[in-house]
């Protein structure tokens, strides 16, 4: 039997000093039948224009461009609506993937169809984070570890509100550039949301999880995310989409009295990243007067973490180990 298709989808903007290193990533692959779709969403720093002529002699990629900035969500759309592959992938405009990460990927997603006869399976491939710095994390994939395979409704509560199934392994969460999903999931979902210029990749796995997905991973590392900045990464806009999530979600937030804390744990984030303690502080005792338990349970399973880990990115950063 011959391997089923597989389209490799990259989006990019802006992306010169990194697009090459993906799109070479996605033809370096193991697995024997794929194609590759790049879709450029109007960058104005020539990336696609390094783009096609990398693949000018290259049968099995192409490279569409936006005539207009729509986004990532709109752009990855674009990519399902061209992909032809029976699975698809998405790979970003600055990471690069390990030659058998399709395979891997296909693989694990199989043996969870065959085990479990479910039809709405998304995978996730683990990997690691590399800063600039050179300080690198891991990005351990979600369902990757444990007996117990996370899937939905209490995925969608993980991703809004922080609340954890017990026995489940989350992981670094639900990141596009690290998925792989049969066409008919992605068809079955909608998409992703062209409204939403940032987390739309997590809005994808919520209404995933609310139609009763599973969330796989694999257990290797099989991608290199290099971190980078830009304004459509700051605290405000960052802010901005994890409450505009909310909102989209507010029905099901509601039915589960969780709205008020989905729109307002944001800004204790977004208050820490800026350094405003005394607002933090304020927002934190309004937080913890409705959801005292809730509060207490997400600061302790977050808290020194995030704290930990920005001590060691100011140590690497000093030149100290």
């Amino acid at each position: 039997m011959s391997a089923p298709l597989v389209t490799i989808g990259i989006t990019c903007f802006n992306a010169a000093d990194t697009i090459l290193r993906s799109v070479r990533s996605a033809l370096a692959q193991d697995w024997p039948n794929f194609e590759v779709v790049i879709v450029d969403d109007l960058s104005t720093d020539g990336s696609s224009h390094l783009v096609a002529a990398a693949i000018a002699d290259e049968s099995r990629a192409k490279l569409i461009r936006h005539g207009c900035n729509l986004g990532p969500a709109a752009a990855r759309n674009t990519i399902l609506s061209e992909a032809h592959g029976e699975f698809i992938a998405f790979f970003d405009d600055d990471d690069e993937s390990l030659p058998g990460r399709i395979a891997n990927q296909v693989e694990t997603l199989a043996a969870h169809e065959e085990r479990t006869e479910y039809p709405l399976v998304a995978c996730y491939a683990s990997g690691v984070r590399r800063y600039p710095n050179g300080y690198t994390i891991a990005l351990p994939a979600i369902g990757s570890r444990g007996e117990q395979t996370p899937n939905g409704a209490a995925v969608a509560d993980y991703l809004l509100t922080y609340r954890r199934q017990a026995g489940w392994f989350y992981g670094s969460g639900t990141p596009a550039c690290s998925l792989l999903a049969r066409r008919t999931t992605f068809t079955a979902v909608g998409g992703f949301d062209p409204e939403l210029r940032r987390v739309e990749d997590a809005d994808f796995a919520i209404r995933l999880a609310l139609m009763g997905g599973h969330f796989v991973g694999t257990t290797q590392p099989l991608f290199v995310q290099h971190s980078t900045s830009g304004t459509d990464k700051s605290p405000e806009r960052n802010l901005e989409a994890q409450q505009r999530l909310a909102c989209k979600h507010k029905a099901y937030l509601e039915s589960v009295d969780r709205f008020d804390y989905a729109k307002r744990w944001p800004k204790l984030r977004y208050w820490h990243f800026k350094r405003r303690y005394a607002r933090f502080l304020l927002e934190l005792t309004a937080l913890l007067m409705r959801y005292p338990r809730t509060v207490i349970w997400h600061l302790l399973n977050t808290g020194p973490r995030r704290l930990l880990h920005e001590a060691r990115m100011r140590r690497k950063r000093h030149g100290r180990v």
